[in-house]
């Protein structure tokens, strides 16, 4: 049994597991998850707390993503997809929402820490998307449901560590933009609501059509 789990971590299966957390990096570049952390990190007084905001939407992302994976992988649930469907009207919602929540409000006078929760539910609502389809790549890419399963927990770690790098790199501009005279300033932090917006709008659209 020792001599089949050693097997079972061929070198094809170990550049698997490294391809799963180099996806993840990537992951975290997706627009729509650049959008609303880039907004949420307005709010924030520090880079420290920044990252915090990073780590519980990675937390929130891994907690569905893996959800959904272990359901493929272990209990054999296949998804329809209507389910995809049915996750991209939600996600593009949800951008829609928080774009005109944030251009609602002036990030310059309502500067604060967010509450743990937003982040979270952010994080497990995107973490739904695409989610069943990656799950059934993993399956199919590496040879037994251990390494599959570990290659789904390094994919949510990657996406974890790159939001908490992207993160990093938009403070720096963000903090910049907020020491600007208040009208220049006032329409460089609301780029983020825009964009959510936007996005949430051409989603919508791509998901009923």
């Amino acid at each position: 049994m020792r001599a089949e789990t050693i097997n079972s971590l061929s070198v094809f299966d170990s550049s698997a597991l490294l391809l799963g957390i180099g996806l993840g990096l990537r992951h975290a570049t997706d627009a729509d998850h650049v959008a609303v952390v880039s907004a949420l990190v307005q709010r924030e007084p520090g880079p420290l707390r920044s990252i915090r905001i990073a780590v519980l939407w990675g937390l929130g992302h891994t907690t569905s993503f893996l959800g959904v994976g272990l359901l493929v992988m272990s209990a054999g649930v296949h998804f329809p997809a209507a389910f995809e469907r049915c996750v991209s009207i939600l996600v593009a919602g949800m951008l829609i929402a928080f774009g005109a929540l944030h251009l609602a409000r002036s990030p310059l006078d309502s500067r604060r820490l967010p509450s743990t929760t937003r982040p979270v539910a952010i994080g497990l609502v995107h973490g739904l998307a695409g989610s069943a389809g990656i799950a059934l790549l993993a399956v199919t890419t590496v040879h037994s449901e251990l390494c599959a399963t570990v290659y789904l927990a390094l994919f949510g770690v990657g996406t974890v560590l790159g939001m908490v790098a992207l993160t990093l790199l938009m403070y720096w501009p963000i903090a910049w933009s907020a020491r600007q005279p208040r009208g220049v300033g006032l329409w460089f932090l609301r780029l983020p609501g825009l964009f959510s917006l936007g996005l949430g709008v051409l989603f919508g659209v791509e998901a009923l059509t």
